[in-house]
């Protein structure tokens, strides 16, 4: 740059109130912030292939994959009601190749019920995103004669301890869902834990339990074929799939409502800058007309949101499902 350049640029941002540092000022303005991603980033799912948190989870890698470029892979770690996957996370290198999509259960059920975890719940996550979430269905096979959620109640009094309802596994929504029914109803049925979604969708149809609480994603195929019959959702709205069939709410249980929602998460540490980029993009992508209608199609409603308002969310979860914990002395199995 010859003198008269320099004299220029030198005015000029004097005129700025900026006087001689500003060529110092602004370097960084100019500097772009590191590229990423440069190599696959891995998303971990702490629970097995096949079930509404998956589903999230590979619609939101497809869509960062579109828009960040690079790769994104869903790898499924399950195990301990997901805090097997979930620790993993807490575990990894904090620099955004390492992610984690979990349900209500593992970020806000286990730490109460599997106190303590092998990591600090509180501090060992980057919160990035609430993505969405599902209600379930209360299930029982076709021939059962419980029609209704009043039928069910009757039941379990008349015979209390002889009804059971099948759970994915102790600490998941799929257990506390209904035990939320069990104490505003004021009955109890025994809880059979089984490893995974799809053997306890198995004890419904074989009628090897009473009833259960299906997500959406799962539940849909069955009752369309007529298999399995709902008794009511525990959204607090009806699923436009099933019109039909009645919120808990409305079946006798006001204010009732319990669904199984899915967070973004990142490895306590992870760069600001990474974690905005990554909740930027995980907004865009749930707006994606495609990926809403994908989602709607299996009855899961987008929710989004900030990384700053997801703490408190959080917090709230972790208060209300830790209240029924203790209230009804449930343990882990």
């Amino acid at each position: 740059m010859n003198d008269l350049s320099r004299r220029t640029l030198l005015r000029g941002t004097a005129a700025l109130g900026l006087g001689a540092a500003a060529p110092t000022l602004l370097r960084p303005a100019l500097a772009q912030q590191p590229a990423y991603p440069t190599r696959p980033v891995t998303i971990i799912v702490p629970f097995a292939p096949g079930g509404s948190t998956d589903f999230v989870a590979r619609l939101l890698a497809q869509q960062l994959a579109a828009s960040l470029g690079g790769s994104f892979v869903v790898e499924n770690r399950a195990g301990a009601s997901g805090t097997v996957g979930h620790g993993a996370v807490a575990r990894a290198r904090p620099d955004g190749y390492t992610l984690d999509v979990a349900p209500t259960g593992t970020f806000a059920i286990a730490p109460t019920l599997f106190s303590p975890l092998p990591y600090d719940n509180d501090k060992a996550f980057t919160p990035i995103s609430l993505l969405a979430g599902n209600a379930m269905f209360v299930m029982v096979h076709s021939s059962s004669p419980i029609r209704t959620i009043a039928d069910l109640i009757a039941a379990a009094k008349r015979d209390p301890g002889k009804l059971t309802y099948a759970s994915p596994g102790s600490g998941t929504v799929g257990q506390l869902a209904p035990e939320l029914m069990l104490d505003m109803a004021g009955i109890d049925i025994l809880h059979v834990s089984y490893r995974g979604g799809a053997p306890a969708l198995q004890a419904l149809l074989t009628k090897e339990a009473t009833m259960g609480f299906v997500d959406t994603v799962s539940a849909l195929p069955y009752l369309q074929s007529g298999e399995l019959r709902a008794l009511a959702v525990t959204g607090r709205q009806r699923d436009p799939k099933a019109p039909d069939v009645p919120t808990l709410a409305e079946s006798g249980l006001a204010g009732y409502h319990a669904t199984n929602d899915f967070g973004f998460f990142a490895p306590a540490g992870t760069p600001d800058a990474i974690v905005q980029r990554l909740a930027t993009a995980a907004r865009e992508a749930l707006n994606n007309p495609e990926v809403k209608a994908k989602l709607e199609a299996a009855s899961i409603d987008v929710i989004g949101g900030s990384a700053e308002a997801f703490p408190a969310y959080l917090a709230e979860e972790g208060r209300r499902w830790g209240e029924l914990i203790r209230k009804r002395n449930i343990k882990a199995e």
